[in-house]
């Protein structure tokens, strides 16, 4: 009879870039990894616990008469004491009986000898995962082929071969993969890694961006945020939309009253120079004019707070910033009138970069509209800024925005697209995101799932500014939400007013549209009662806003004279006032903030832990 064949197993390599593979390949098979039982697998992560066993052999007693250095050889058993073989099983009864009787026992005996005994060989059993999903991998090392105190703390990084076997008693682990060849070890400073202690809070975490990502929590996040980020591509190339990458960096503002952050080369020039204002009156890129136009809205948000006789915060907020303003705008007007020093230090702003102020973008919708104008249906991705100096769990200075414009379409139409869009993201998390949502769903959020179920099935309700209003009257509110009442017509509707529409009032996502002409921007469409434009506003249970969109203003004059109402310089949107001189179409759009919609879908409450690198006021450090 033929003898049999030893098996040989060949490495199964499944990223085509890293030769290894990817812990998602082996567990979203479908039978939690069986089916690769026996097969040679490379696989390459970080750990995330470990634990030591210790080998049942003896530790090898030295005989005191080996003298050659190396040469190791057992005792007999007649040769071994009881006390020699505990002592060899249990290292720490030597370190006792050392404490007790010193360096002599038995009479004299010394207890051991300065030979070199060989650790007693144990196996690591490390949990390891890679990132791509949410389950991890056992990995068994043999103290032949490694030492484990390299190979076990948090956060070491390994890439082994082995063979993956089926657990004989599954637990946790229905599999684990034997090591037999070990190709990188990344160590790690035990002492100094931050992720060490287990359960580190949020905000914690917040302090060290560039590890969050090994946290469980985190990693889900990430990977429901690609999943989105991929959902909502697929959506809009299903629906015939063109991608447009827009610029990061602008002259105009796009909502004519945003905190803008101003783009300049002039810093390293400014050190240790007396700055002085230009003949236009220009300094640190703010011009005069910017700046009494700037007055003049933040009066007029001021108004509109004061009249909502609501939300006291954002209202003493802004009347902080107004003075702020005023008093620059003083100073600025003051300097203009004086008669400027000549000094061969002075900075000249005309030698920035950019001859005209610019600035980080606060919205790309103006510049998509041109897009949106020769192209038809456009839709971009892209950080937008704001430089509003507010801590808040729902705003940061750098956010993720989708901005979507369709031509030849009608406020309804966006309306439309917007909840569909809300849609099909929630039913492609469920449906693409399974196990990262049941981690969330387990340790985040209990209802994350069935509140995203209830949104796919349910019909958005759609309520106009003024239906709102009647809402919000004929509310009982508890004493929390006291200060909802009271509304007049104009009075602008707060996050909070939103938010309790959504969550008390309806119960289910809301569609707030047609609010007055002073609470939106300049190009949004006026409607033919001459009071309202048509804006709208999705708001979604323990979500607030996370879609605002509106029907652009067409019309070159009705747009002209908005503009001279809000104080808007005109030549700093001479090129935007071009596509309505020319071929003007009625188009439609919205911004949805990518950021809140997965704060939402994951219901965790701070958007800093949604955002890979978060900068907010005061914090910009990786």
């Amino acid at each position: 009879m033929a003898a049999q064949q030893p098996t040989v197993f060949t490495p199964v390599t499944f990223s085509k870039y890293s030769k290894r593979v990817l812990l998602r390949t082996v567990f979203e098979s479908g039978d939690g990894g069986l089916g690769f039982v026996d097969r040679k697998l490379v696989v390459g992560g970080w750990v995330k616990s470990s634990k030591e066993v210790i080998g049942d052999a003896v530790r090898p007693l030295v005989d005191a008469s080996v003298k050659a250095a190396g040469d190791v050889l057992p005792l007999k058993a007649k040769d071994a004491s009881c006390i020699e073989i505990v002592q060899s099983r249990i290292p720490i009864v030597r370190s006792l009986l050392r404490m007790l009787y010193g360096n002599n026992l038995h009479g004299g005996e010394k207890l051991e000898t300065n030979v070199h005994q060989p650790p007693l060989p144990s196996t690591a059993f490390l949990v390891v995962n890679d990132g791509s999903c949410v389950a991890n991998l056992q990995v068994v090392v043999e103290s032949s082929l490694h030492q484990p105190i390299h190979l076990m703390p948090s956060g070491t990084c390994i890439l082994v071969e082995g063979i993956l076997k089926r657990v004989s008693v599954p637990g946790k682990h229905t599999v684990r993969l034997e090591v037999e060849k070990i190709l990188h070890v990344g160590k790690v400073e035990k002492e100094k890694y931050p992720l060490s202690q287990k359960r580190i809070p949020m905000d914690v975490l917040r302090k060290f961006s560039y590890f969050r990502p090994r946290t469980s929590t985190v990693a889900s996040v990430m990977r429901i945020r690609n999943a989105l980020t991929f959902a909502t591509h697929t959506f809009f190339q299903n629906h015939s939309f063109l991608y447009v990458q827009l610029p990061a960096i602008t002259t105009t503002d796009s909502e004519g009253f945003s905190e803008k952050f101003h783009v300049t080369t002039l810093a390293t020039k400014l050190a240790g120079k007396k700055v002085e204002p230009t003949e236009d009156k220009e300094t640190d890129g703010v011009s005069l004019e910017t700046l009494k136009a700037a007055v003049m809205e933040k009066s007029n948000l001021v108004k509109e707070l004061e009249r909502s006789e609501g939300n006291k915060e954002a209202l003493a907020a802004a009347v902080q910033d107004l003075k702020r303003t005023n008093e620059l705008a003083l100073q600025l007007e003051a300097r203009g009138k004086s008669k400027p020093e000549s000094s061969k230090d002075k900075v000249n702003f005309h030698e920035n970069f950019f001859p005209q102020e610019t600035y980080l973008t606060v919205s790309g919708q103006l510049h998509l509209e041109t897009y949106a104008c020769a192209l038809g249906n456009v839709y971009s991705c892209g950080p937008r800024f704001r430089a509003d100096k507010i801590e808040s769990a729902k705003h940061a200075a750098e956010m993720s925005m989708v901005e979507v414009e369709i031509a030849f379409a009608e406020l309804e139409d966006a309306m439309n697209c917007a909840d569909d869009l809300v849609k099909f993201l929630s039913k492609w998390v469920l449906d693409h995101c399974v196990d990262d949502m049941k981690f969330v769903e387990k340790r985040i959020d209990k209802t994350s799932i069935q509140r995203l179920e209830s949104f796919i099935s349910c019909s958005f309700e759609k309520v106009s500014y003024t239906a709102a209003i009647e809402s919000l009257e004929k509310a009982t509110p508890d004493q929390k939400h006291q200060h909802l009442k009271s509304l007049k017509f104009g009075a602008a509707l707060t996050a909070d007013h939103l938010s309790y529409l959504a969550d008390t009032i309806y119960k289910k996502p809301v569609i707030v549209y047609n609010y007055p002409e002073g609470t939106k921007p300049f190009n949004v469409r006026l409607n033919d009662d001459g009071k309202t434009v048509a804006a709208f506003d999705v708001v979604l249970p323990k979500g607030g806003v996370v879609i605002s969109g509106s029907q652009k203003e067409e019309r070159l004059d009705v747009l002209m004279r908005r503009m001279g109402e809000m104080g808007l310089p005109r030549e700093q949107y001479e090129w935007y006032l071009e596509i309505h001189r020319h071929g003007a179409v009625k188009h439609s759009g919205f911004s949805l903030a990518f950021d809140r919609f997965l704060l939402f879908t994951t219901g965790l409450t701070d958007i800093k832990d949604v955002i890979p690198f978060p900068r907010s006021f005061g914090k910009a450090s990786d």
